[in-house]
């Protein structure tokens, strides 16, 4: 049996900041990790939505181009 992980907002937003902390890059290693280990990892639709919209309210390009791919 597989394992799925459900991303929420939060990190979403976390693993979409361009800008670097020690919190987003715990999470983007957290990702990462999840991948490697063959961890499917799954959106909500209406999280994508939540992190999109803030993204272009504030014109923030890089942001959207790494929630793009």
């Amino acid at each position: 049996m597989s394992k799925i992980v459900v991303l929420d907002a939060g990190p979403l937003g976390m693993i979409t900041n361009p800008k670097s902390s020690p919190e987003s890059e715990a999470c983007k290693n957290w990702l990462a990790s999840l991948a490697y280990n063959g961890v499917q990892v799954v959106i909500p639709e209406i999280a994508d939505y939540e992190v999109r919209r803030e993204l272009l309210r504030a014109g923030k390009q890089k942001g959207l181009a790494a929630l793009t791919r």
